[in-house]
C-alpha cells in the first residue's frame, strides 16, 4: 500500500447526537472516506459514549461508508460480535482489554470484518511481534484516551515511524491510523512520520459548525491540501 492512500476518519464523538444520521451524511458529502466510532464503556475508559445500536441505526439510515468501530471496552470479545452484526467493516481493540489477543483479532475477521489493535500513548508495540499476519489496522493513540478535544502528544511521532517500519518490514497490507489532537496544522508532519489514516473529530465538527452547520467541505480540503505536501 502506498502512504499516499489517505483516508480522513472523522470521529462521530464530536457530533451532534441529536443529528447524528444528518451529520455522518454531511461529513461523508464534504468527503470524509471512513467514519469512526468512539465505543468507551466507562470501566476500561473513564467515559461513556455508544454501542452497536448506533451503528446498526447508521446502516439502517443508509450509510455505506466504512465504519471504524474503536472499542474502548473490557471485556471486548462479546461486543466484537454485536458490532460485527451492527455492520461494522473495521473493529479495533486495544490489547489491554482482551484476555487472548489472538483469539479475539480471529473473532473480528471470522465475522467477515477487518481486524485492528489499538496502543495508548504508554502501550509498547511488542503486542504486535506475534500478529501481524491477523492485523488490518493499526491504531496509535496520540491522546490519553477517554475525552475528545485534546492535545497531541508529540513523543507519538516517533510510535508512528516504529509501526510504520514494522508495518514496511512484514509486507502486509496494514493500516496505519492515528487519533487524537490531529488538525489541519499538524497532520502533514503525522503523515510524514508514517499514518496514513486519520482520526480527526473537534478538528472537523467543531470547525464544520462554525462555519456553516451544513457544510465540512472547507476543512476537509483543508486537511487534503496539507496531505498534498506529506
Amino acid at each position: 500500500m502506498s502512504h499516499r492512500d489517505f483516508k480522513l476518519a472523522p470521529s462521530i464523538l464530536s457530533a451532534d447526537f441529536a443529528r447524528l444520521g444528518e451529520e455522518v451524511d454531511n461529513v461523508l458529502a464534504a468527503g470524509a472516506d471512513i467514519v469512526h466510532f468512539d465505543v468507551m464503556d466507562n470501566h476500561y475508559v473513564p467515559n461513556l459514549t455508544i454501542g452497536p445500536m448506533v451503528c446498526k441505526a447508521l446502516r439502517n439510515h443508509g450509510v455505506t461508508a466504512p465504519i471504524d468501530a474503536h472499542l474502548m471496552v473490557k471485556p471486548v470479545d462479546r461486543l466484537i460480535g454485536d458490532f460485527i452484526e451492527a455492520g461494522a467493516s473495521y473493529i479495533t481493540f486495544h490489547p489491554e482489554a482482551s484476555d487472548h489477543i489472538d483469539r479475539s483479532l480471529q473473532l473480528i475477521r471470522d465475522g467477515g470484518c477487518r481486524s485492528g489493535l489499538v496502543f495508548n500513548p504508554a502501550t509498547p508495540l511488542s503486542f504486535l511481534d506475534h500478529v501481524m499476519d491477523k492485523v488490518d489496522m493499526i491504531l496509535l493513540m496520540s491522546v490519553n484516551p477517554g475525552f475528545g478535544g485534546q492535545s497531541f502528544l508529540p513523543g507519538t511521532l516517533d510510535k508512528l515511524r516504529e509501526a510504520r517500519r514494522r508495518i514496511d518490514a512484514s509486507g502486509y497490507d496494514i493500516r496505519l491510523e492515528i487519533d487524537g489532537g490531529v488538525k489541519v496544522d499538524n497532520i502533514a508532519e503525522i503523515a510524514r512520520a508514517g499514518a496514513d489514516t486519520f482520526v480527526a473529530g473537534s478538528a472537523v465538527f467543531n470547525a464544520g459548525r462554525a462555519e456553516d452547520p451544513h457544510r465540512y467541505d472547507s476543512v476537509i480540503q483543508a486537511f487534503r491540501d496539507e496531505l498534498a505536501k506529506a
